[in-house]
């Protein structure tokens, strides 16, 4: 670590050592340390492999995993609802919808497109009654079988593609290391018709509040509250910490304020965008 070569082991945020996140298996141990041959660390190879290897195995025991050759959780198979197939399908659906509006398709195909994308939307569970649903349709599960209400519940593959997938509705993306918003399939009805107080904990885990008007929206990103807001024309108000107000005359960051986001400095604190109704659906 000293020499700063991280081929076979890295060190976290928190001093731990760690063998190198992309090995899959003993082999790509095997050959990683193969390439040092001809390096300063050759006699160590030599001495010290087999040592590496059996310490590679000890802790992550490949042995004792063999998938699901044994018992299932409750009946999984035909006639199940996959609740993670659900949002994977419902992702895959939203780049298609993305796609077609980036390449200017026509009103029909990106409404009909649209159609099919929130009616998988309402299929999710988040949207189903306890009754319906047979668990608290906030929790992830994996599956509903034929007959029964939701089972094994766990941090599934739901959870990160319903994130991805609101963000996308949210219109948040990232190009060119740049941070801007395109909310072309969030829906006018989200605003809110009457005001509300939105809260939120900031980048330095303080709970903060926001009160919020009569049709605006509000999200964080990064832990950055970011306030939408009907209007007539595009536009950014960025504010900071030490007070300072920067306008922008489009929905894209730049790449220096962009990074402030992602690192979560706290340099920027809020962002209000204004956003053109006939953007919206």
């Amino acid at each position: 670590m000293a020499d700063h070569h991280t081929l076979i082991i890295e060190r976290d945020v928190d001093g731990g050592y760690h063998f190198n996140g992309d090995f899959k298996n003993s082999s790509d141990v095997s050959k990683a340390l193969e390439k040092l041959t001809d390096s300063p660390y050759e006699h160590l190879v030599s001495s010290n492999k087999a040592g590496v290897l059996q310490v590679f195995e000890q802790i992550f025991n490949h042995k004792a995993f063999t998938g699901r050759s044994g018992t299932f959780f409750g009946y999984e198979g035909l006639g199940s609802i996959y609740w993670h197939m659900v949002s994977k399908l419902q992702l895959a659906v939203q780049e298609c919808c993305l796609k077609a509006v980036n390449e200017k398709e026509n009103a029909e195909v990106v409404g009909r497109l649209l159609e099919h994308y929130y009616e998988i939307n309402e299929g999710i569970g988040v949207h189903k009654s306890p009754t319906l649903y047979g668990a608290f349709p906030t929790d992830p599960y994996s599956h509903t079988p034929l007959g029964k209400g939701a089972q094994q519940p766990g941090m599934t593959g739901q959870v990160k593609e319903d994130i991805l997938a609101r963000f996308g509705e949210l219109g948040v993306f990232v190009k060119d290391g740049m941070l801007y918003f395109n909310p072309c399939m969030l829906r006018k009805d989200e605003f809110l018709s009457q005001p509300q107080s939105f809260t939120y904990v900031n980048v330095a885990s303080v709970w903060q509040s926001l009160s919020l008007e009569i049709g605006s929206l509000c999200f964080t990103y990064c832990q950055t509250p970011i306030v939408y807001k009907l209007a007539e024309a595009n536009e950014l108000e960025v504010v900071f910490k030490n007070g300072k107000v920067s306008k922008l005359k489009s929905l894209q960051l730049d790449k220096q304020m962009s990074q402030s986001i992602f690192e979560r400095t706290g340099d920027i604190v809020r962002i209000h965008a204004t956003i053109n109704k006939s953007m919206l659906r």
